[in-house]
């Protein structure tokens, strides 16, 4: 019986939960929250670089699917996104948003991760509610974006790289020196 009580356990603790923090801002969970196949058909893809590593970042707007082609000039435009190491987050400069839209992202959890999936989202400086999926290896974000938004900002508590070259480098030095310094400094005799 214990050995079946502690299997049952390890299965139940192994079984993925989709709960995300979010504020649920859309009525429609869809909206954005495609399964990947779908999304990497019917959006936009962000080819983020990060060192001498590439991450596909999909995205789009109003569910990607629901968008007329007539009506693609009146879309947002994204112009950049970069990952800035100091804040933990995801840096998106916007080219135009000629109307108030929805706008979601596959984030990879590699490139960027929030403890207990509570993110901070800030668009052109001012907090904002968001709504989140998780995927087994990603978050789908999704955030109402208004017309003429300049810079969006999602932080999270890691991003990659977690350490930049230089820090790497600084400690490699530092290694070194404490092997030369060990070596050649008899203070213990």
């Amino acid at each position: 019986m214990k050995i079946f009580l502690a299997f049952a356990i390890i299965i139940l603790a192994l079984i993925p939960t989709s709960t995300a923090f979010g504020s649920h801002i859309f009525d429609d969970r869809d909206v954005f929250a495609q399964y990947l196949d779908i999304a990497q058909l019917s959006s936009e893809k962000y080819l983020l670089k990060i060192d001498e590593k590439t991450y596909d970042i999909y995205y789009g707007y109003h569910g990607s699917f629901e968008v007329d082609i007539k009506k693609i000039d009146e879309l947002p435009k994204l112009a950049y996104m970069n990952i800035n190491p100091d804040r933990k987050s995801i840096e998106i400069t916007m080219e135009s948003v000629p109307s108030n839209s929805v706008l979601w992202l596959r984030l990879p959890i590699e490139v960027i991760s929030a403890e207990n999936e509570q993110y901070r989202l800030v668009i052109d400086g001012i907090d904002t509610k968001y709504d989140l999926t998780k995927f087994p290896n990603q978050y789908a974000l999704g955030m109402i974006i208004p017309k003429d938004t300049k810079y969006i900002e999602i932080i999270g508590t890691r991003v990659v790289p977690e350490f930049g070259t230089f820090s790497g480098v600084i400690l490699g030095i530092s290694f070194i020196g404490i092997i030369y310094f060990v070596r050649n400094v008899h203070f213990w005799v």
